[in-house]
């Protein structure tokens, strides 16, 4: 062919593929990361394999250090430690058995529960609540919140009120729960 208008079998193969505009884009969204490739099919192909192989151990990895509180599994922990009435929550460990750092953890613990199951309009708790609950003066109270909320146990919401946090709550299944039932079993 020698004519001018006539096209190189490569031309028309890059005209086939879009040539070299960006002609294919794919973004992807998985679990709170998202990443978008531009390019001809042979770049975006590439890049989508590069981003699988160097990030998907990654996800994995992470997901595996993710605090999920699992709901049932909770409230089956608790389930003879807290109970609810049409009053409200209460302990059913006796108060002589529990430091006081248990004691504001569990009630903590109760108004999440009782939020999570639509029996509270908040997870959050007042301060002289707790006091009440505690059954201890001011000062000593807020000692304790005070602890709970530098171990990450507890935070303090901008309506000065506490609220026990997802770390709280891994604590409390893996640690608080455990020693308060045995205490509870020794009556």
């Amino acid at each position: 062919m020698t004519d001018e208008s006539a096209v190189s079998e490569e031309e028309l193969f890059k005209n086939q593929r879009g040539g070299d505009k960006d002609e294919l884009t794919v973004e992807i969204s998985y679990k709170g990361v998202k990443k978008k490739f531009s390019g001809n099919v042979e770049a975006v192909w590439l890049s989508l394999n590069r981003f699988f192989n160097e990030f998907q151990p990654s996800f994995e990895i992470a997901q595996k250090l993710n605090m999920n509180i699992d709901l049932q599994n909770l409230v089956k922990d608790a389930e003879g430690i807290i109970g609810f009435t049409k009053e409200g929550h209460c302990l059913l460990v006796p108060r002589n058995k529990l430091t006081d750092n248990e004691t504001l953890s569990l009630i903590l613990l109760a108004r999440y529960l009782a939020y999570r199951l639509g029996k509270a309009e908040t997870d959050e708790v007042s301060k002289e609540e707790l006091r009440n609950n505690l059954c201890k003066d001011a000062k000593i109270t807020s000692t304790r919140l005070a602890e709970l909320v530098k171990n990450h146990v507890a935070a303090k919401t901008s309506e000065e009120k506490y609220k026990i946090t997802t770390f709280g709550l891994t604590q409390l299944q893996k640690q608080v729960i455990p020693s308060v039932r045995a205490k509870k079993n020794s009556e």
